[in-house]
């Protein structure tokens, strides 16, 4: 598999792979933030909504600080199409289709669907960290730690929600 340098995987540096990597997650964040407004819609509680709003804007700041990321490392902002994020985009899709409009047992599966993505941010933005500190990048290290706290955030908020509200709504629910 080429990478946008033109090299196969195998041939990567640990820096290019590292480059990479963050191209990959740019354009998870840019999936994310065009996905958002649909799930926003797509909720029952209001509170849900709500958090899908927030989680927008939380993502739009995301963008612009991997925008940051690639401005110090001296390279060309550029996303690579995320595989991982565009099945579980697809993932929240089928919730969306399978479930019944107006329901708690949609905004379950949304919830579901939401942490698997914001589990797989914290992933990717935990690695990154990680290797941002082995090539001797700390300020970069140190942003991705802001993202990657604020991606165990809204995964917190998400169980909350599910916890003390909704999960609870939809199993009253007699459809």
């Amino acid at each position: 598999m080429e990478t946008s340098s033109g090299l196969s995987n195998h041939q990567l540096p640990l820096s290019e792979y590292f480059k990479e990597e963050l191209r990959d997650i740019y354009g998870a964040e840019k999936q994310l933030a065009q996905a958002l407004p649909k799930l926003r819609r797509a909720a029952t509680s209001p509170d849900l909504s709500m958090a899908f709003e927030d989680h927008l804007s939380v993502t739009q700041n995301q963008i612009s600080r991997l925008e940051q990321i690639f401005e110090i490392l001296g390279e060309k902002v550029e996303a690579k199409k995320c595989e991982g994020m565009e099945g579980l985009l697809r993932e929240g899709e089928s919730v969306i289709n399978d479930t019944e409009t107006g329901s708690a047992t949609r905004d379950v599966g949304l919830i579901v669907s939401a942490q698997k993505v914001e589990h797989y941010e914290i992933a990717a933005y935990g690695s990154l960290r990680q290797l941002a500190k082995t090539i001797d990048k700390a300020e970069i290290s140190r942003m991705l730690e802001q993202t990657l706290q604020e991606e165990k955030e809204t995964d917190m908020l998400l169980s909350n929600l599910a916890e003390t509200l909704i999960n609870q709504d939809a199993s009253t629910e007699i459809r």
